[in-house]
């Protein structure tokens, strides 16, 4: 069985802003670096919900087994 899998960078939700967040990234010892190379703090809900629509869709038909970053380019850097 082959899969695809979406993985995102920080999404604008409540999971990621919070209080709690906040404080743990302002007392880190610069061992948190959650910059992106694009100039974007986090990606919107939409962004995530916009590639698992197009890998549901038929212009993904033929992808298959394929790790899908939506993390504005977290991994490049």
């Amino acid at each position: 069985i082959r899969v695809n899998t979406v993985h995102p960078t920080g999404v604008n939700t409540p999971m990621i802003v919070n209080d709690f967040m906040a404080q743990m990234l302002s007392s880190a010892d610069g061992s948190f670096n959650l910059q992106n190379a694009l100039p974007v703090e986090m990606v919107e809900p939409v962004d995530v919900s916009n590639a698992i629509v197009w890998l549901a869709s038929e212009e993904a038909r033929y992808v298959t087994g394929v790790s899908l970053p939506v993390d504005a380019g977290f991994l490049q850097r």
